[in-house]
């Protein structure tokens, strides 16, 4: 009696050995190190009847992934790690068969791939899957050329973990999760949405966009992966605001957080204005509970609010230093103390002036005030201020707050405080970092407002402001018109170069494709909340970043800790920001600069003056710029890129690997990771971030920094045997490299929750 298989359509048929060895044998070509016969062994894949082509396709694959990295004997009787990284593309291609054969049943299509291009987009038009767009604004004809350009042999440049990570979480699936898109489908519907306001040229550039993603030389923004292309096409990655001192301006922005939070966004919250512990309300003394009853509200938010139902909010929360109720705030992530008064899904951030890290450096005594207190008898807003290069005005404000006999400020010590942070940052990876006088001296758009806070990976580096209540008029039907004055809510729009991934010739032609990728996205994007509109369009705000500068050094062979490293990378950032100023310039010929750009340093050519700009090309650009104006009034960031860069095989944004391979378990299954193009070759080449000397790490920060406009999603990493001087060291180098942000403190003993919306 022979065995019987069942197939995905539910039909059984007698087991047929031989379409298994053709599947192995096809995963298999061009992989001359994959031998389809040493799998089928290695499997040992057991018939029995009933049994289904999923659970065959499931064990060849975790067959081919568990291969990656095996224990061999060298010869000496010792047991060795024998790593082939092609496995995982082996593995790669039975996992994208596997969707082959779910697609086709779902969409009722006979091929062995992919299917018509034109029917999916008009299936998943009528399901509310993809929006009308692509039926009202693409012709028939237009739509059958662009499927005829998508090129399904690029399904096998992805790795196992980038296929999969790509499958299960962003390509639009039927509402009970079956699969309709295929990968190649997904780039493809990208590129035509973020192309569709390109008029006669729509079809042109959908291509040249899709060129771009599916050769895995760039990452979008985890939302614009997500959401380009349906009904719900919010693809801004995160969203800045500031709180003012009142109710109505903390609950406002906590319901802007659960509307940015429901569309996959992540929100950072300025909070420096509301008044500390025990300051008085109407004049009532001791009555204030200071700023942590108010996290705990945002808090609770992100909780209640997850990111599209895969993970729960996220927002990080800034106070100035300064702040009376910093001791608690520092602490709000830790397990010591009241619970009461902890938020421990919430991301503190502490924005920091050059005069406290002066003091920490000559061990000298700071003062904490309450911002209403300043406020109310000296007669201005202290956070309002910062440090410029002549004009010294945060500091001047500051001594006459310390000076003043009215004030009921606290003296400590400096280094005291910073212990405390440095402790709290050991613990938990927190308080991110904001070097608030660095980054507002380097403020292109001084002119329009001040930088107060960064977003939650502390990559963006925008003019924040506060929305007021104007008035509530009652009409006379009995409705109710609210009233605001609109302030600066920050709107990052973000996505990534793959160095990795990208020839040094190819960087200018593909950055200003994806300046032109970002600029669309400020225009066909769904805005949350009105007042992120009304900023992205003053500014038109981007954030072109990179992923994979790891990988990139590592394929150049230079070693993280040379001189040759600084070198490259101030010659490499150079030219990325050469070709991003190049390109916002040729769009604003093309469409006009942002309407903020009158006054702005890129008009006055200061931007260009301060970085040292002198040589030929930068005077010529300098020269249009102030002819033709910009498009993009801030232009790079650099995102961490963890989940992106995984689907891009390459490594994440600035950072250093953390391990050169690993397994990881997941759910009693064990999947081997290496690092990108690991090799005999390149083994010595990566060095893991835990063993570099981080020293290095800043220098290079700093020097990238010079080159890029907003900042840099910067971590730190620390082992346990790390004195705490030397930690010490690395904030103190930090501040005096100008690096305007650290993101996470990675001790070498703990796991970071990273944000999911930030993977650029």
């Amino acid at each position: 009696m022979s065995i019987m298989i069942k197939k995905r359509d539910g039909h059984y048929e007698p087991l047929s050995v031989e379409k298994t060895k053709k599947m192995v044998a096809f995963a298999c070509l061009g992989l001359d190190s994959c031998d389809p016969i040493e799998l089928e062994m290695d499997c040992k894949l057991q018939f029995v009847d009933g049994m289904t082509t999923k659970q065959i396709q499931q064990t060849l694959v975790q067959t081919a992934i568990e291969k990656v990295i095996q224990k061999v004997d060298d010869g000496f009787g010792n047991m060795v790690n024998r790593m082939n990284q092609d496995w995982q593309f082996v593995a790669a291609r039975l996992y994208l068969f596997d969707l082959y054969k779910e697609a086709a049943i779902n969409r009722k299509y006979k091929a062995f791939g992919y299917g018509n291009f034109t029917d999916l987009v008009k299936t998943l038009v009528a399901a509310g899957r993809y929006a009308d767009f692509f039926l009202t604004q693409y012709t028939e004809a237009e739509l059958e050329e662009l499927g005829d350009y998508i090129k399904p042999k690029r399904d096998y440049l992805f790795n196992y973990e980038g296929i999969k990570l790509l499958a299960d979480r962003y390509l639009v699936k039927g509402f009970n999760k079956e699969i309709y898109e295929l990968p190649q489908e997904r780039f493809m519907a990208i590129a035509m949405h973020l192309a569709v306001i390109e008029g006669d040229k729509k079809v042109h550039y959908a291509k040249k966009f899709y060129d771009l993603m599916s050769e895995l030389k760039m990452t979008t923004a985890t939302p614009t992966l997500a959401n380009a292309g349906t009904p719900f096409h919010q693809l801004s990655s995160c969203f800045i605001s500031g709180v003012e001192d009142n109710l109505w301006s903390i609950y406002d922005v906590n319901a802007k957080f659960s509307r940015v939070s429901k569309h996959g966004g992540a929100l950072g919250i300025y909070l420096g204005k509301v008044r500390a512990l025990n300051s008085d309300i109407r004049g009532y003394k001791n009555s204030s509970g200071g700023v942590i009853p108010w996290i705990r509200l945002y808090n609770d938010t992100a909780v209640a609010v997850d990111q599209l139902g895969k993970r729960k909010g996220g927002a990080t929360v800034t106070l100035d230093v300064w702040h009376k109720d910093f001791y608690e705030f520092v602490e709000l992530r830790t397990n010591n103390g009241d619970d009461r008064r902890k938020a421990h899904d919430i991301f503190p951030a502490l924005s920091v002036p050059d005069i406290f890290m002066e003091r920490v450096i000559n061990r000298e005594h700071f003062t904490l005030f309450d911002p209403h207190e300043v406020s109310r008898v000296m007669g201005f807003q202290l956070e309002d201020y910062y440090d410029d290069d002549t004009n010294k005005a945060f500091t001047e404000k500051y001594l006459a707050c310390e000076a003043s006999p009215d004030l009921h400020g606290i003296e400590v010590s400096a280094l005291d405080m910073m212990k405390k942070i440095m402790r709290s940052a050991v613990e938990t990876g927190t308080p991110f970092i904001f070097f608030r006088d660095t980054t507002n001296r380097a403020n292109p758009n001084k002119h329009a407002g001040m930088i107060y806070a960064s977003n939650l990976c502390h990559e963006i580096a925008q003019n924040v402001g506060f929305t007021d209540l104007d008035e509530e008029i009652i009409q006379d039907d009995g409705s109710i018109v609210t009233r605001t004055k609109a302030g600066d809510m920050v709107t990052c729009n973000l996505n990534s170069i793959n160095l990795g991934q990208t020839s040094d010739e190819e960087l200018e032609e593909n950055i200003a494709l994806q300046v032109r990728m970002l600029d669309n996205v400020i225009t066909i994007n769904q805005f949350p909340v009105p007042e992120t509109r009304v900023t992205s369009e003053k500014y038109r705000a981007i954030g072109l970043g990179t992923s994979g500068y790891h990988h990139y050094l590592v394929k150049h062979k230079v070693q993280w800790e040379s001189d040759e490293h600084l070198a490259v990378a101030d010659t490499l950032f150079e030219n990325i920001a050469y070709a991003a100023i190049k390109a916002s310039m040729e769009l604003a010929k093309e469409k006009g600069a942002y309407p903020a750009f009158k006054g702005s340093q890129w008009e006055t050519g200061e931007y260009f003056e301060r970085r040292g700009y002198t040589s030929e090309r930068w005077q010529q650009l300098r020269a249009d710029v102030a002819k033709y104006g910009i498009r993009n009034g801030y232009l790079m960031a650099i995102a961490p890129t963890g989940s992106t860069s995984n689907i891009a095989n390459t490594t994440a944004g600035i950072d250093p690997i953390f391990k050169k391979f690993f397994i990881e378990e997941k759910k009693g299954s064990f999947t081997p990771k290496t690092a990108p193009d690991l090799s005999s070759e390149t083994m010595w080449f990566y060095k893991e971030a835990h063993t570099i000397d981080q020293q290095w790490s800043i220098k290079a920060c700093g020097i990238r920094q010079r080159h890029i406009d907003q900042a840099q999603s910067f971590n730190l990493y620390i082992t346990p045997q790390m004195k705490a001087k030397e930690i010490l060291d690395l904030y103190v180098e930090a501040y005096k490299q100008g690096i305007k942000t650290i993101y996470y403190i990675r001790n070498q003993s703990l796991e970071m929750d990273e944000c999911t919306s930030c993977s650029s």
